[in-house]
């Protein structure tokens, strides 16, 4: 189970590398259009795909890292680095995000404006539709390897892919008489990003600091309850280690139960829990019910 762990990184780590690809070759694209078009909405799109750059570098990294084996110093192994990865990526494209939206609202102030080049629309919907094309074959690889920052690339990409569609909208709009709309297109952008990057890192600080959804709680819950030679279920706790779960529960079984049989009720829980959510790691602490001895 282990080793299919981590070849599903080993997957992502592909993912992740076709998104730096598309974000070298989109991002230089957009910005020489950009200047040479005079579209400040293709620019900031542009500088929007630089950030994703360094923000798919830092998932590469966290996924390569996540699959050293534990160690005397993480005797968990080194799963929650994908996670911390995913954490820094949304700093990057916040910080890029308070930048865009910076020059696009100084640039107001700054005397007419003349609308751009139509290469700088035609651009934008290029790189649309090449960013959704990745968005689907990152979407599909998140789902299959269970990811929690690929699932993040993904979102990245398909508000890449909305970003440059809305760049190109804008571009067309100051061709009939608005070019300040290129403007406000670019405005629109820098909040996007901060959007996107606000939502990642939600997901990602909620996860390292052991947030967990108490419906999936419930359903362990009902699952371990169900097992037979199980008659309380007194506590369950979960917590996730990158994309690895890890449940802690305590159980209390017959009183009168020998200690095979408590073991091999033990068992069965780890073995239902595991079967049927995939789940990494399960720890059962197993009580006497003392209600019955009572």
């Amino acid at each position: 189970m282990i080793q299919e762990k981590y070849m599903n990184l080993k997957m992502g780590e592909r993912g992740a590398m076709i998104s730096i690809a598309a974000y070298v070759c989109l991002s230089f694209l957009k910005l020489f259009i950009g200047f040479a078009a005079e579209s400040k909405a293709l620019r900031a799109d542009g500088l929007n795909n630089t950030t994703d750059i360094v923000a798919s570098l830092a998932v590469l990294i966290g996924l390569r890292l996540s699959r050293r084996p534990a160690d005397s110093n993480h005797p968990y192994g080194h799963w929650k680095s994908e996670t911390i990865a995913s954490l820094l990526a949304s700093f990057i494209m916040i910080i890029v995000g308070l930048q865009v939206l910076y020059d696009g609202i100084r640039s107001i102030f700054q005397g007419p404006e003349k609308s751009p080049d139509m290469i700088a629309a035609w651009t934008g919907l290029f790189c649309a539709a090449v960013m959704f094309g990745v968005y689907r074959y990152n979407k599909k690889l998140s789902v299959k390897i269970k990811s929690l920052s690929m699932k993040a690339a993904a979102k990245d990409n398909l508000s890449d892919a909305w970003v440059s569609i809305g760049t190109a909208v804008g571009i067309f709009g100051s061709q009939f008489g608005l070019p300040w709309l290129d403007t406000v297109t670019a405005i629109l952008v820098g909040i996007l990003i901060c959007k996107t990057a606000w939502a990642i890192f939600r997901e990602s600080s909620y996860h390292l600091s052991d947030g967990f959804d108490d419906q999936k709680i419930k359903t362990y819950q009902k699952t371990i309850q169900s097992v037979s030679g199980v008659e309380t279920v007194r506590s369950v706790k979960a917590r996730n280690y990158g994309n690895n779960t890890v449940v802690d529960l305590v159980i209390t079984v017959d009183a009168h139960s020998d200690l095979k049989g408590a073991h091999d009720i033990s068992t069965r829980v780890e073995e239902a829990l595991i079967q049927k959510y995939g789940i990494y790691d399960v720890n059962v602490h197993v009580e006497p019910n003392q209600q019955k001895v009572q």
